[in-house]
This record gives structure tokens, C-alpha cells and sequence, in this order.
């Protein structure tokens, strides 16, 4: 499957280097399939838009907060509806896909200010366990949010992040791990070039390894519990596997499944792989644990 996959991509590839791209990665992303028992409601939260997604039967005061992905320059919360439904549905629990501010028409810190002011809106709402999720540069922006929403916390400000769901992120805009190479020719659409142009839109000249920019480069310890989900025949298997050492070593419970064969977010494409609803029902059940826990 994901062999005809890769014939049928292989055009695309490299191509979603733009905003001109922004109507192909959406229009991709909306093949995920919708879930059933999920309500669906335009919101505020903080001050930034987004799309609340509603389970029957999710408890009251239990919120994921999800960043999409699409390397700081794509991607919308509409075009995530249907994935992101999905998560909903199979965590049943409520979650808000926050609609950040996109690059290049709104460079760093844009997307982090975003993704803390819903964070803090949620927390004035009312929320008093929320998990942090996110998918590719959306979940390089959660981890981000994790750092920032424990710090936080630790000073006596907020409410502490119960743990974090994290699908293919990019930790790493300096690009420097070994998959981008090794794994090129597995890869279905990203490249090298790809993300740097990407980085490019989002930072600038700024200094990549900033922790702000790349969470594989800030200090961990102390983060709650987090499970990231990585394919091998993605570029970024690595931004998944080296931070998820680096944060056993600081001693957070950070756990790294890696997916044989598997593409980039792999999980979306609910119906199309058995990973997708395995991986699926992994969260699901280290949400409901992290959430009992508490």
C-alpha cells in the first residue's frame, strides 16, 4: 500500500516549498475520513480561533490541545476537521485544534504566542487537565508549548500540561539528523530543500537551535509524560527518536513508537493503514491513563 502510494505521490514530492502549495496539503489532509459521534463547533479560546470537537460522553475539565502541522506555512484547522475528529472520537475526550497564525505572513513567535494564549484561554475556561497534541511542525509547536506551559506552572503561573501526543514532529529546524538523508528516498513528499525553505518563511536569519524554535534543543526535565508516534520511511524519524532520548535522559517518560514502512503522520490516513487505527487506539489508552492518573 504504501509502495502504490509513493508511485502515485511521486510527482508531488518536493513540490509544497510555498504558500502556493497551501490548497494541495489541505486538500491531502481531507482525505482522512470523519468520525462518527463528534460534534463540531467554530470557537474562541485566548483570543485565537479554532474548531472544538465535541465526543458524547467526554468528561467535563478534560481538553487535548491540538497544533496542526504543515511546516509553520500550511495548513488550517478545517483542513484537519475530519483527523483531528478522529482523535476526538477515539480519546472521547474534547479537544480544541487551535487555527495559529501561519509564515511567512506572520514569522516567529506568531504560531508559539498562539499556541499559549489558547493554552492560557483554555485554562481561564475552566480546563483543569489538558494534554497537548501535534503532527509534523504542529507538534514540534507542541512540544514547544509543553516546555513553556511547565515552566509556567513550575513558577506558580497556569496550570501544569498533563502529558503530550506527538505524531512526526519536526524538533530540529537545523535539519541535521541522519534520516534526512538516509531516509530520502523512503520519504513520500517532504525534502530537504522543502524544510529548509520552510524554515526560512517561519525564522529567517534566527538562529535555528533556538529551544523557542527547535524543542530538541531545550531543557526537558520536568516535562510530563509524552508519546510520539514516527514512521521509518520519513525524514523526520530522527527529530522523534533523538528527542525522545533526550528526554529520557533529563528523566521524563517520553516514549517513541516506530512504525515499520510507515510515512509521515501516518495516523491520518485512518481506514487506508492498520498502523493508523493501532496507533490510534495507543493514544487513546495512554490518554485515558494519563487522565485517571490525575
Amino acid at each position: 500500500m504504501v509502495a502504490a502510494i509513493r508511485a502515485q505521490v511521486a510527482s508531488m514530492k518536493g513540490s509544497m516549498a510555498g504558500i502556493e502549495a497551501r490548497p494541495m496539503f489541505d486538500h491531502i489532509m481531507e482525505q482522512t475520513p470523519e468520525a462518527a459521534g463528534v460534534t463540531y463547533q467554530d470557537g474562541v479560546v485566548g483570543g485565537v480561533p479554532g474548531i472544538w470537537f465535541r465526543p458524547k460522553s467526554a468528561r467535563p475539565g478534560n481538553v487535548i490541545l491540538y497544533c496542526h502541522g504543515g511546516a509553520y506555512i500550511m495548513g488550517s484547522v478545517r483542513a484537519y476537521r475530519n483527523f483531528v475528529g478522529q482523535i476526538a472520537a477515539r480519546t472521547v475526550t474534547a479537544v480544541f485544534s487551535v487555527d495559529y497564525r501561519l509564515a511567512p505572513e506572520h514569522p516567529f513567535p506568531a504560531a508559539v504566542d498562539d499556541a499559549q494564549a489558547a493554552y492560557r484561554g483554555l485554562v481561564e475556561q475552566g480546563a483543569q487537565r489538558i494534554i497537548v497534541a501535534g503532527d509534523s511542525a504542529g507538534g514540534g509547536l507542541a512540544l514547544v508549548l509543553l516546555s513553556l506551559a511547565q515552566v509556567n506552572s513550575a513558577a506558580g503561573n497556569g496550570l501544569a500540561p498533563s502529558a503530550g501526543i506527538i505524531l512526526s514532529p519536526w524538533t530540529d529546524l537545523a535539519v541535521t539528523g541522519q534520516s534526512v538523508h538516509n531516509r530520502a528516498d523512503e520519504e513520500l513528499f517532504l525534502t530537504r530543500d522543502v524544510l529548509e525553505a520552510a524554515r526560512k518563511f517561519y525564522i529567517g536569519i534566527r538562529d535555528p537551535t533556538d529551544p523557542l524554535v527547535s524543542p530538541l534543543y531545550g531543557k526537558l526535565k520536568g516535562l510530563p509524560p509524552i508519546q510520539l508516534h514516527v514512521g521509518t520511511s520519513e525524514i523526520l524519524l530522527d527529530d522523534s527518536i533523538r528527542y525522545a532520548e533526550r528526554a529520557r535522559a533529563q528523566g521524563v517518560d517520553a516514549t517513541a513508537h516506530v512504525w515499520e514502512g510507515m510515512p509521515h503522520v501516518f495516523p491520518a490516513s485512518v481506514g487506508t493503514f492498520d498502523a493508523a487505527d493501532e496507533a490510534l487506539s495507543i493514544m487513546a489508552a495512554f490518554v485515558h491513563d494519563k487522565l485517571r492518573a490525575q
